[in-house]
């Protein structure tokens, strides 16, 4: 349940460093390098949002925009701080495919039961359809079978019962 409470954790602290980067603090100096800031703190390197501070070297170096993470040449992962000095790459990575793969198999569990849902509900609708038309059948037939009778019941009241269904009425 714990991990549950990390990758919440996370969440937050990565959204807040996202928020962060409009913060009052925070000061884009492009004109600056970050090289100038390796003999300081890390809030003080990551306060320019390009910025990427190395905690094995305590050295401030641009982040290397062309590739997404930051080459172990120039920083491993456990080291690198971007955004909050307290939250490395590695982590950040880990957290974030974590995430990615939780919303995936929740989406396509979603969709399957959605799916088994609707074959459920159609099969069931199926089968009330068939109980309908089975129901009117029967009703059907039992109709006839009493107006039958009933006719029945007339003929023989009007002596207009035939042994011979094809006899011409005139002969009874």
């Amino acid at each position: 349940m714990s991990g549950m409470y990390r990758i919440a954790f996370f969440v937050v602290i990565f959204t807040m460093s996202g928020i962060r980067s409009g913060d009052s603090q925070t000061v884009d100096t492009p004109g600056v390098p970050c090289a100038s800031k390796s003999s300081t703190t890390c809030e003080d390197c990551l306060k320019n949002v390009t910025c990427l501070w190395c905690t094995s070297t305590k050295e401030c170096v641009d982040y290397p925009v062309r590739s997404i993470l930051p080459k172990p040449s120039v920083c491993p992962l456990n080291n690198a701080r971007w955004g909050l000095c307290w939250v490395n790459f590695q982590s950040l990575i880990i957290t974030m495919s974590v995430l990615a793969g939780i919303i995936i198999i929740a989406i396509l569990v979603c969709c399957f039961c959605c799916c088994k849902c609707e074959k459920i509900g159609n099969k069931r609708q199926d089968a009330k359809a068939a109980q309908q038309e089975h129901a009117r059948k029967a009703r059907k037939d039992e109709r006839k079978s009493e107006m039958n009778v009933r006719h029945e019941e007339v003929r023989q009241k009007y002596g207009l019962t035939k042994g011979n269904p094809y006899a011409r009425m005139d002969e009874n």
